[in-house]
């Protein structure tokens, strides 16, 4: 792993936006649309509600409400942001008419006791994108799992600002990684690589890297850190983390992450 900072040019400047596709409007997704659309980007959001019902923030951002299969067919990037529980759920042969170019970002995070119940596959120690890869029929670059809404909204520092929060993607298309980790840098945040999608388990639930909100440096020392045999450890330790903080917030996680 290593710190990786890449600064394209602006795109909202450039003219230049990418055709994205994003499913799945809660906190990450919808926090990502209205950054993504900010920036210049065509944006494609659905979700499982259908479009009517993302009318107000198709309304606010500009991003166009979407079926599932539109958002899917975006030309360079299609971001999957939704519970584990509903990747299955998932039409089949989804990305069927996706562009072979596209990138696909997965943002999952499994929370086994809190939403999604146990998925035999990820008890037995496969990591959660290789899962969500082999449901998909697509290779996926894992990122943008390891920050809160919050931090992904209102988080972003121009390049070279003191404290400027990184964000780390592993995944094995190192083209297509590169291209995730110009647009964690676009969205103010320095990219970490974060390896190959095998040792996507660094930034997962519970891990040194999860929900820290740290420097380039500190991160790429929290993915080292991270220990393969206790990532069950992790996940329960952060999934209880995140439980007390719904309980602390009165029961509503909306406060938590809203942007």
């Amino acid at each position: 792993m290593r710190d990786t900072v890449t600064r394209p040019p602006s795109r909202a400047t450039s003219g230049a936006g990418m055709d994205i596709g994003i499913i799945g409007s809660g906190h990450i997704g919808g926090s990502l649309t209205r950054r993504l659309t900010a920036l210049g980007h065509q944006v494609r959001v659905a979700n499982s509600r259908g479009p009517a019902s993302l009318a107000a923030l198709a309304a606010e951002t500009g991003a166009t409400a979407a079926t599932v299969e539109e958002a899917a067919r975006a030309r360079d990037l299609v971001v999957v942001t939704i519970p584990q529980k509903a990747i299955p759920r998932l039409p089949r042969d989804l990305f069927a008419a996706t562009p072979a170019g596209a990138v696909i970002v997965d943002t999952g995070n499994y929370y086994p006791e809190l939403r999604d119940g146990p998925i035999a596959e990820l008890e037995a120690g496969l990591n959660d994108s290789e899962w969500v890869a082999r449901q998909l029929g697509r290779p996926v670059i894992k990122a943008f799992n390891n920050v809160v809404a919050r931090t992904l909204f209102r988080g972003g520092l121009p390049a070279g600002a003191p404290g400027r929060i990184a964000l780390s993607a592993a995944g094995d298309d190192e083209q297509a990684k590169r291209r995730v980790l110009q647009l964690i840098d676009e969205l103010g945040f320095d990219g970490v690589d974060g390896g190959t999608l095998a040792d996507s388990w660094r930034q997962q639930v519970g891990s040194p890297a999860y929900c820290k909100d740290l420097e380039a440096g500190a991160l790429r020392a929290a993915l080292a850190a991270a220990e393969r045999d206790k990532v069950a450890d992790y996940r329960r330790e952060g999934e209880a983390f995140v439980i007390k903080l719904i309980a602390e917030s009165g029961g509503n996680l909306d406060a938590l992450a809203a942007p």
